[in-house]
């Protein structure tokens, strides 16, 4: 009995625009991984004959194809499409941290622009956005640094003292405030999936807000 093989997906007019030739990459990093085609197409998601043609040029990777292979490779997205960052943007000095307001929350890019994950350093006030609770692609990872924190993870509440973490989907119905008067400061890395801080869970206005009942 044949196995049906992975469905290729339909790519917009415009996708083979959108990202610059990865052919030679693709072809370099499965070799350098010492995977076949077979397997490295079965670890991503997509059929042998896909992945073929996305080696040889004939077809150009979506973002969510580029994020597939990177695990399969073990390597980032900016290795697959052959960007070579300057070594200063490996660092981010205190002194170059501009701090951004949206929404009464305030926080530091603490991490290099153009990456698969963005960091943060956040302030949230007692009282901002506390009643919103969000839905959207990616993961999130926080780390308490001073004050107690309050993250809603669907239908369950937990207060986050300092030095306490969590790391979930962003598909989660979530929400963060503070639970001190003070305010809370943590740390925040997220995947981007091509969607700015502030339409995430950092002040400003959501996309597709979910509202929920305030705990």
């Amino acid at each position: 009995m044949s196995t049906a093989e992975p469905v290729e997906p339909v790519e917009p007019p415009e996708a083979a625009e959108a990202l610059p030739a990865v052919a030679p990459q693709l072809r370099e990093l499965r070799r350098r991984a010492s995977l076949t085609l077979e397997a490295a197409a079965r670890a991503a998601g997509l059929s042998p004959a896909h992945l073929s043609r996305l080696e040889t040029g004939q077809r150009q990777p979506s973002l969510p194809m580029l994020l597939a292979l990177a695990r399969t490779y073990g390597t980032t997205v900016s290795e697959l499409l052959g960007e070579t960052p300057a070594d200063r943007d490996a660092i981010v000095r205190a002194a170059d941290m501009e701090p951004t307001r949206a929404g009464g929350w305030t926080y530091w890019q603490a991490g290099a622009p153009a990456r698969g994950m963005q960091a943060l350093r956040v302030h949230v006030p007692h009282g901002a956005q506390g009643d919103i609770v969000r839905v959207h692609p990616g993961e999130e990872w926080l780390y308490v640094l001073q004050g107690r924190l309050r993250l809603r993870l669907g239908d369950t509440t937990y207060t986050l003292e300092p030095g306490d973490s969590a790391h979930f989907d962003s598909l989660t119905p979530h929400r963060i405030a503070a639970a001190d008067h003070l305010g809370t400061d943590l740390l925040f890395v997220h995947t981007l999936l091509q969607s700015p801080a502030t339409a995430l869970c950092l002040g400003g206005t959501p996309h597709s807000p979910t509202t929920g009942d305030p705990r």
